[in-house]
């Protein structure tokens, strides 16, 4: 009997551990704002398993939750004017990853916004941006919800929408059926467009005291000034947090009609954005999260099974 009794508790720390720690996977709320379909990828980075899909259909109005494991890297993006036949093979205007609804492995065909992130293991803090180093094909804006701990988490995205006024020689102008009139579905970088290590940061240039900040790159910064704009723009561009949740806005100031044309002046920010500048308060702290009803019944059921062994 006392041998029983002291494998009972061993055990039972051993499965709330393990729960715990499975306990730290973020939440990627995906949700389309768009006027139109979009067709989000995923890629994970080095290391990382999958997200539950690599791509997928969204319509307008439509919202979809992936979970991540704890220690994920890698990016999230949206794809737009795309054709798939029932076999998933297709093509996209912008973000296509290889042809295939499924991305399976293939990252996005610039000019695209891109979501990047790095999870933190454990108590580990997560890494995170948008990027527009890739270029630009669509508003994105990300915001960290239910905050691990005491500290506190910030909004980031480029809200403007860059195709307004994307300088003719960085344009990416539609083929038929995306819009009436036609129109500028993507912003090129001025690495894509011109090829030169200059503006690619590479070469002599690929060092952040010599690769500094161009006039396109500067035009992209000034519209989102929260966002990477090329590659050695860490300061004002990664940020640091420990969330349960990461909301991912594409269209997020559209009221889901066309969009209108006309050079860029920022549209009004949505009423619950917050800037990274501007803090965003602890919202919950690990402690306070409730379980969903499955995790408890996993917790009662775990329990039980050790004392009645």
């Amino acid at each position: 009997m006392p041998i029983v009794t002291s494998w009972k508790l061993p055990s039972f720390l051993v499965i709330v551990f393990t729960f715990v720690s499975c306990s730290f996977s973020s939440i990627f709320t995906i949700t389309n704002n768009c006027p139109y379909t979009i067709w989000p990828g995923t890629l994970s980075g080095s290391g990382s398993p999958p997200l539950p899909t690599t791509g997928f259909r969204l319509d307008s109005g439509q919202v979809i939750k992936l979970t991540s494991v704890p220690g994920w890297s890698g990016r999230i993006w949206a794809r737009t004017g795309c054709t798939f036949d029932v076999t998933g093979i297709g093509k996209c205007q912008t973000g296509d990853c290889g042809g295939r609804l499924e991305c399976d492995g293939n990252g996005a065909a610039p000019p695209t916004s891109l979501f990047e992130i790095t999870l933190g293991a454990g108590n580990e803090q997560d890494y995170y941006d948008v990027s527009m180093v890739d270029g630009y094909n669509l508003p994105l804006l990300v915001q960290p919800r239910g905050v691990y701990g005491n500290g506190a988490c910030n909004a980031t995205g480029c809200v403007t929408d860059l195709n307004r006024g994307c300088p003719k020689e960085l344009q990416v102008v539609e083929g038929d059926g995306y819009e009436e009139g036609g129109g500028v579905v993507g912003c090129k970088s001025a690495c894509e467009a011109f090829g030169s290590d200059q503006y690619c940061c590479s070469g002599q240039f690929a060092n952040p005291t010599t690769c500094q900040p161009s006039y396109y790159s500067t035009l992209f910064k000034q519209a989102c000034p929260k966002a990477y704009s090329y590659a050695f723009d860490d300061a004002t561009s990664t940020f640091i947090c420990k969330a349960y949740q990461y909301d991912i806005i594409f269209c997020p100031n559209t009221n889901r009609n066309k969009r209108p044309s006309g050079a860029f002046p920022p549209p009004p920010l949505p009423p619950s954005f917050r800037w990274p500048n501007e803090k965003v308060q602890q919202v919950k702290s690990s402690s306070s999260i409730p379980l969903p009803l499955s995790a408890t019944i996993f917790v009662l059921v775990a329990i039980i099974s050790v004392f009645a062994a």
